[in-house]
C-alpha cells in the first residue's frame, strides 16, 4: 500500500466508482499563448489529450487541489486566473472493465504557469501546448467545453 495517507485501495475505489460522482478539479493551464493539454495512459479517456485534473480529497480546499494536481500532474506551480465553475461529465468507460461508466462532478479553473519544464506523471505519456485556433487536435466535448468557458475558443471555431 503507498505511503500516501489519502490513498484509497483498489476495492474501496471500485465501490466509489460504481456508487458516487466524485467531486474534482480540472485545469486549463495557460501558457505562452496555448493550454497545456495531457494525453491521457487510462480510462476513461485513455488516449485523449485532456485538460490536467484530479479528485480532490476528503478536508482539501478546492484552491489547495488546485496546486496539488499541478504539481503531481504536470511537476510545476501554478497561479490561479479564476474559476470556471462546476461541470459534470458522465463517462461512458472507467478504469474497471466491469464497471461501465464514471461520474465527474469538476470544478474547472483558469491557471498560468510561467516555466517551459513539465514532468508528466504515469496518467499522461505527453504534455503539450496546443495555441489556439486547436486546429492541430480532435478536441474531447469536455475539453471544447472549458476553452469556449475560458475565452478561448469562439463559437465560430
Amino acid at each position: 500500500m503507498p505511503e500516501d495517507p489519502e490513498w484509497i485501495d483498489e476495492a474501496d475505489w471500485r465501490t466509489v466508482v460504481r456508487s458516487v460522482p466524485i467531486v474534482s478539479v480540472d485545469l486549463v493551464v495557460n501558457h505562452d499563448g496555448g493550454v497545456v493539454l495531457g494525453r491521457r495512459t487510462n480510462d476513461p479517456g485513455k488516449g485523449e489529450w485532456f485538460v490536467p485534473g484530479g479528485r480532490v480529497r476528503k478536508g482539501e480546499r478546492l484552491e489547495g487541489a488546485v496546486h496539488r494536481v499541478a504539481a503531481d500532474e504536470l511537476g510545476v506551480e501554478v497561479e490561479i486566473e479564476r474559476q470556471l465553475g462546476v461541470a459534470q461529465q458522465i463517462w461512458d468507460t472507467s478504469e474497471f472493465p466491469d464497471i461501465e461508466s464514471k461520474h465527474h462532478v469538476p470544478v474547472a479553473y483558469v491557471v498560468s504557469v510561467d516555466t517551459d519544464s513539465f514532468d508528466p506523471d504515469d496518467q499522461h505519456d505527453a504534455l503539450q501546448v496546443f495555441e489556439p485556433p486547436f486546429d492541430a487536435i480532435d478536441l474531447h466535448p469536455f475539453v471544447e467545453r472549458y476553452l469556449r468557458e475560458a475565452g478561448l475558443l469562439h463559437p465560430k471555431d
